[in-house]
């Protein structure tokens, strides 16, 4: 436990932060599932639940919560899924 004032302020903020970004992931977790379980039934939705799971990485990158090449590696192969499906 911190004995300095700055230290249990800055622990106090870690753990929101903490809290926010986990919240993030878990929302970039489940919208992932969600496209490629449509994908995977070739729904109409899939597009539009790619689009949506794209917008949240891109969201999660810009304000630092995943670094730039695991939002890319994420939305790569999600859109090669996709793509492979619509070409069929």
């Amino acid at each position: 436990m911190p004995n300095i004032k700055a230290a249990m302020k800055a622990l106090r903020k870690s753990k929101k932060v903490k809290i926010t970004n986990d919240a993030v992931k878990n929302n970039i977790g489940r919208l992932i599932k969600k496209s490629r379980k449509a994908i995977d039934a070739k729904a109409d939705t899939a597009k539009d639940l790619v689009q949506q799971t794209v917008k949240a990485l891109d969201k999660a990158v810009q304000k630092k919560i995943l670094k730039p090449n695991t939002g890319n590696r994420k939305k790569s192969r999600l859109m090669k899924k996709l793509n492979q499906i619509i070409a069929k």
